[in-house]
C-alpha cells in the first residue's frame, strides 16, 4: 500500500474511533469509552477538569452515566484529520451532548475538541483529549474589539 492508501485507512480507522466513543457514550460504558483512550491519556473537559488516565477517565464518566448524564447521547463529527506522523494524528471533533428528555442538543452545549490520537500495536487511541465550548465573543472581547475598532478610525483621521 502507498502513502495515501494508508493515510485513508488510518482516516476511515480514527473516524471508526470516535463513533466508537460516541456509542460507548450513548451506552454508558465507562469500559467502552475509556478503552478509546491510552493507558496514560491526559482530558481535560470543558470545564478545565484534568483527568490522567485510562481508568480515571472511564470511572468519571461512568459516575455521570449513573447520574446527571444517564440516558444522555454524544452527537458529533470530525471536522479535520492532520497527519503528524503515520503513527501520529491531531483531529478537531465537533459534538454536542443531548440529555434523555431532549430531541436535539440545544446550541449552549456546542464544543469543539482536539485529540492528539496515537497508532499503538495497530489500532488507534486518543492519547490527549481537550474539550471547550463554542461561544460568542465574551464581553471583555467586545469591549477590546470596540476600543480597538475606535482607535484604527481615529489614527486614519489624523
Amino acid at each position: 500500500m502507498n502513502m495515501n492508501t494508508n493515510q485513508a485507512k488510518d482516516r476511515k480507522e480514527i473516524e471508526q474511533l470516535f463513533e466508537k466513543l460516541k456509542w460507548a457514550w450513548g451506552k454508558g460504558d465507562g469500559e467502552a469509552y475509556g478503552a478509546c483512550f491510552t493507558d496514560k491519556a491526559d482530558y481535560v473537559t470543558f470545564q478545565g477538569e484534568h483527568l490522567q488516565g485510562r481508568k480515571a477517565i472511564a470511572d468519571v464518566h461512568q459516575e455521570l452515566w449513573n447520574g446527571v448524564l444517564r440516558g444522555s447521547t454524544l452527537d458529533g463529527e470530525i471536522a479535520k484529520i492532520d497527519f503528524i506522523t503515520p503513527e501520529l494524528a491531531i483531529f478537531h471533533g465537533l459534538g454536542a451532548v443531548k440529555m434523555r428528555w431532549q430531541k436535539q442538543a440545544p446550541k449552549k452545549r456546542d464544543s469543539i475538541n482536539t485529540n492528539v490520537v496515537v497508532k499503538q500495536n495497530g489500532e488507534w487511541r486518543i492519547a490527549a483529549f481537550q474539550n471547550s465550548r463554542i461561544s460568542g465573543p465574551g464581553l471583555m472581547q467586545k469591549i477590546f474589539t470596540k476600543m480597538s475598532s475606535r482607535r484604527a478610525v481615529q489614527q486614519q483621521l489624523r
